[in-house]
């Protein structure tokens, strides 16, 4: 692949000879980090890559985005320049993420870009409905405490950052930066023209259960929902895990792994 910003892609995995390549977006509140862990779980030759959005990691001297279309742009812009070298690549994205990464794919595809050989999203509802009172937690209106509480709790969030008032403090402003940029998020009717597989937590409150019926209509080729254990981040062990997943990572002879057109492959996984 050609060399692109570390700052804005940043290589998490490198193989020599890599036959593809994962492309990881990140979700409300969140950067790079959280893909690190992936890289042991890696499937061999294939390099793992993950965008950080303006305003953290090392584009934090930045301004943050300001509104969805802003984000969309950044983000489709990182995808082109790190598959710019060609070569099949999978997009994926969770939560916030999961929308940007289908939006990245619809906007590659009206340029005349290289599409992803697979779209992977999770735990997100399908966007078609526009932003519902569901999908917005957390929510402008939270407390500082209240939005910490809900990272701890639904995400990631370190515990020696709730230790730290400056940590604390930088986490809050970034969850709301992000915040503010999914609440404009809006629909524009379309769909993307690649296989899609959607990944949900059986315990996580914001998915509704008909995420993956709706996502499936939402691509015009073949589309899988898998069901995992645990709430938004599913348990530290699936999360540490997930590419191993995702069958498009593994198909032989470089040929995407697919189910047969409008098939939905609801699997409820240990």
């Amino acid at each position: 692949m050609s060399a692109v910003p570390d700052t804005t892609v940043v290589a998490l995995k490198r193989t020599e000879g890599a036959e593809r390549t994962l492309v990881c977006l990140g979700f409300c509140g969140g950067g790079t980090a959280a893909y690190h862990k992936w890289a042991a779980a890696m499937p061999a030759a294939t390099d793992l890559l993950a965008v950080c959005y303006p305003g953290r990691e090392g584009r934090f001297v930045e301004d943050f985005a300001d509104s969805w279309g802003a984000l969309a742009e950044d983000a489709t812009a990182a995808v082109r320049a790190a598959t710019a070298a060609g070569g099949p690549y999978v997009l994926f994205g969770h939560s916030m993420g999961g929308w940007m990464a289908f939006d990245v794919t619809c906007r590659l595809a009206a340029a005349g870009d290289p599409a992803p050989e697979a779209l992977v999203v999770s735990s997100c509802n399908a966007p078609d409905r526009g932003l519902t009172a569901r999908d917005r937690f957390p929510a402008q209106r939270d407390g500082d405490g209240e939005l910490l509480t809900w990272m701890s709790t639904h995400g990631l969030l370190p515990a020696h950052v709730l230790g730290d008032e400056d940590l604390t403090e930088m986490a809050v402003e970034l969850m709301r930066a992000d915040i503010r940029v999914r609440d404009t998020f809006t629909y524009g009717g379309a769909k993307v023209t690649v296989p899609l597989q959607v990944f949900s937590g059986a315990d996580d409150p914001v998915v509704g259960d008909d995420a993956g019926t709706r996502w499936g209509g939402l691509t015009t080729a073949a589309h899988r929902h898998d069901v995992l254990p645990g709430g938004h981040f599913y348990t530290p062990e699936v999360w540490r895990t997930l590419p191993d997943r995702i069958p498009a990572l593994t198909a032989p002879d470089g040929q995407p792994h697919t189910l047969p057109t409008g098939h939905t492959d609801r699997r409820r996984a240990a």
